[in-house]
């Protein structure tokens, strides 16, 4: 430093020397040292950018390595480039603003809290790098990250934003501290959303409910597909129309929602569709339909070893099968329900370790419904739907072999005939 002070008098003695008052001549001297002082920063941050960071990206860019690329990604250097510079301004300024101490302190106040900010600025960049390290690993693949990750950036914007007050003020942090806790209320009501995204974030996590790749279902807010991100405040859900919706964090903690998961998981999609069987067309099987029944592969020994069991029942309680009301009989809707479980556990691409059922459910208007319940083992959406409408399609064609109907609402065609079987009638009685 005492160099640098026999070059300002040097340079306070030339100029005075040349004509130039004592007063100006010192206002002079420490612009053509603040020019100089702004060269020798500017050089030292073209080469710290321009030269060693240049190296230094070029080393990371050819390591094997794929988690430190994020340095580079991030621009961690690049920031480092600035810290060069503030620190020789932050150096140098005490000897140049000698005769200038009123403004000394400003200019040192601006110096630290430059070099503050810049100094977050790396720690956010390696914040980054972190969180990208943690993402790529199994253990953490699912996990909110990105929430913790936000709350630690928010945290520290918040001490960044103290440490700038205190230098520039001159006030130590505890006092901000103090000042930020009687705005409590204040700052509660702006981070309202903030802090209930933490505590949902926290207990999604814990309770494992929701993860990244999650295919869940929130009709409140139409949201129907894959989770693609979660943050501190809001879940991205990617629906099947490719639409985005974005529901805040913590509904998933206040509101109900579906996760499919488990069916994922477990390999095997579900269907519980129903058939609606005309009643009309429902009926004890004689001996003629039975024997008709008899060349159906999936059900003739089912209908063989019913019969034995019928015949006997019938025998021994001396019943009259004249008449086909009396006694145990089978009905064709008996027969086709047991065609179609048969049917379904003969599918190669029906999961025989999970349910298969064929049941009725509650007669209604709309007929006799014959609900179908089993999985399919795959959960892939276009095969499950392609599986599903084969199956229905063999059922519906199967049907008439067993002497049913399906039920369906009357339309134009039968409209028509109705009225076509009217006048036919009319025309004959005329």
């Amino acid at each position: 430093m005492k160099g640098i002070d026999s070059i300002e008098n040097w340079t306070e003695k030339l100029l005075t020397n040349s004509g130039i008052s004592g007063e100006w001549a010192m206002y002079l001297r420490l612009l053509i040292f603040i020019i100089l002082l702004l060269l020798v920063s500017g050089i030292a941050f073209f080469i710290t950018k321009q030269i060693i960071v240049r190296y230094i990206y070029k080393t990371v860019k050819k390591s094997p390595v794929k988690w430190d690329d994020v340095l580079a990604d991030q621009k961690v250097f690049n920031n480092v480039s600035h810290v060069v510079p503030a620190l020789i301004i932050r150096l140098l300024a005490p000897v140049i603003f000698t005769d200038f101490q009123s403004v000394l302190p400003l200019v040192i106040k601006i110096t630290d809290s430059y070099i503050i900010i810049v100094g977050m600025t790396i720690v956010f960049a390696l914040l980054k790098v972190g969180e990208f390290a943690l993402s790529a690993q199994p253990t953490f693949k699912d996990k909110p990250l990105t929430s913790y990750f936000q709350l630690i950036r928010i945290i520290l914007y918040i001490a960044t934003g103290i440490l700038v007050l205190s230098v520039i003020f001159g006030k130590s942090p505890v006092y901000f501290l103090s000042a930020f806790g009687a705005m409590t209320a204040i700052l509660l009501l702006i981070f309202k959303d903030t802090i209930l995204g933490l505590v949902a974030s926290v207990q999604m996590s814990s309770n494992d409910m929701v993860r990244v790749g999650d295919w869940v279902e929130m009709p409140k807010f139409n949201a129907d597909g894959d989770v693609i991100a979660i943050n501190l405040n809001t879940v991205k859900v990617q629906n099947w129309d490719k639409t985005i919706t974005t529901i805040p964090t913590y509904y998933f903690i206040t509101d109900s929602f579906k996760n499919w998961r488990g069916m994922v998981q477990s390999g095997g999609r579900r269907i519980k569709r129903s058939v609606f069987i005309d009643s009309h067309s429902v009926r004890f099987v004689d001996s003629d339909t039975r024997q008709k029944y008899l060349k159906f592969q999936l059900v003739s020994e089912y209908i063989e070893s019913r019969q034995k069991e019928i015949e006997k029942f019938n025998t021994e309680h001396e019943i009259d099968t004249t008449v086909l009301i009396n006694g145990r009989r089978m009905t064709n809707l008996g027969v086709f329900r047991q065609y179609v479980e048969a049917y379904l556990k003969h599918h190669p691409m029906i999961k025989k370790d999970m349910t298969i059922m064929v049941h009725q459910l509650a007669t209604e208007d709309r007929g006799i419904p014959l609900e179908v319940y089993c999985f399919t083992s795959t959960t892939d959406w276009l095969e499950y739907e392609s599986i599903q409408a084969d199956i229905f399609d063999h059922l519906f064609a199967a049907i008439q072999y067993f002497d049913l109907g399906i039920f369906q609402q009357p339309g134009g065609k039968d409209i028509q005939l109705a009225f076509r079987g009217f006048n036919q009638t009319l025309n004959g009685k005329d």
